[in-house]
């Protein structure tokens, strides 16, 4: 199993959670400008949607988009799924807000042509969205004491305000920096040649030496 990512894109919350859940896979970089993989091949003959992530199963298939990619993980892993009859749909609802509400927000910050205007009222809203779910976490993580893979994703988009100058909650302060102490995610920043300081960069942006090893085995 292939795991395609970009340092500090989106596709860092899919490589925190494969590490949470404790799979076997390959971590292979893209570089989303020449869409070319670390190892020269087409990256769009791999996902013609062209953006990471995307994860390729050993059988051939690949499977694209945060929310499914995190969804399917989540199955292979119930520690990292929500408990209780909504369960699911719960973590479905929560993966679809950060995916559809607050992940787009961002885009006049990736976009060289956006001006001070544009990112402005994206501040606004990202911090309007962002609010929303900062009033609702009450616990340690999304869904109570135990973290999930929304929390991943939810991980990227607070990195992401910080590296922009957005200010968070002290809900949001406190998720960022917890997350941000758990070993799978301080390999998985590590690996991408990130720190917690700067795993917002925008992606595909130059990163710091990886480790020697190229592909992360667990079990």
């Amino acid at each position: 199993m292939k795991l395609y990512f970009a340092p500090g894109a989106c596709s860092l919350a899919d490589h925190i959670a494969l590490r949470e859940a404790g799979l076997a896979f390959d971590p292979v970089r893209v570089d989303l400008k020449a869409k070319k993989t670390e190892d020269g091949q087409d990256y769009a003959a791999i996902n013609p949607k062209g953006y990471v992530p995307a994860l390729a199963f050993d059988d051939g298939a690949v499977l694209t988009e945060n929310v499914a990619i995190l969804s399917w993980i989540a199955d292979q892993a119930s520690t990292l799924a929500p408990k209780g009859v909504l369960a699911r749909y719960r973590l479905l609802e929560m993966l679809a807000y950060l995916s559809s509400e607050v992940h787009k927000a961002f885009a006049p910050f990736f976009n060289p042509a956006a001006g001070e205007a544009d990112k402005a009222k994206a501040s606004q809203t990202i911090s309007r969205r962002l609010g929303y779910i900062a009033d609702r976490l009450d616990q340690d993580y999304l869904f109570g004491p135990a973290f999930s893979v929304a929390d991943a994703y939810l991980f990227v988009m607070e990195m992401w305000a910080k590296r922009n100058g957005l200010p968070l909650a002290d809900a949001l302060s406190r998720h960022v920096d917890r997350v941000s102490r758990r070993p799978a995610v301080r390999e998985a920043l590590e690996y991408e040649g990130l720190a917690p300081s700067d795993a917002a960069a925008e992606p595909d942006a130059p990163a710091r030496p990886r480790p020697a090893d190229q592909a992360h085995r667990a079990g």
